[in-house]
């Protein structure tokens, strides 16, 4: 499981040219699933989610967790996030997995969040066409994936 984190002030997500979700301070999420991704992965990327510390303090050191700041999170499908570009121009997306295994994987990691914490957890549509709308805070952009948890 793969997860691009951004630092927000402010997010949305658009579907045929209408709003779904936006949030304010927070986390815009993308995901994205491979077949070998379980349960275990969903709480480990789950937790450093929750739990990272990438929020500035008072002293505009990065010492708080979305949590600590009661942020809000917008958590967005995108299996481009699995793309290969080893050959040729044209990027493989083989390692991503097909929506009959990840759909229930999003879905069951969407629910982890809105069990584990009193944050607002806001999400896309999964296989949607959508525009994605964010302000970026920092900039702080950060990966986190679950078979590399060095």
């Amino acid at each position: 499981m793969r997860l691009v984190l951004q630092r927000v002030t402010q997010a949305s997500v658009a579907i045929e040219k209408k709003i779904h979700a936006s949030i304010q301070d927070g986390l815009l999420v993308l995901i994205g699933i491979e077949d070998h991704d379980n349960d275990e992965d969903i709480q480990w990327v789950g937790n450093k989610l929750l739990n990272l510390r990438i929020f500035n303090d008072s002293n505009q050191v990065m010492n708080l967790s979305v949590l600590d700041i009661h942020g809000e999170l917008l958590i967005i499908s995108q299996f481009t996030l699995f793309a290969s570009t080893r050959k040729g121009n044209r990027p493989s997306y083989i390692k991503a997995s097909k929506p009959e295994i990840a759909i229930p994987l999003y879905e069951k990691f969407i629910n982890y969040l809105k069990n584990n914490c009193q944050l607002s957890v806001k999400s896309g549509i999964f296989g949607a066409n959508m525009q994605i709308s964010l302000i970026n805070d920092g900039p702080v952009t950060i990966i986190i994936d679950s078979k590399i948890k060095k």
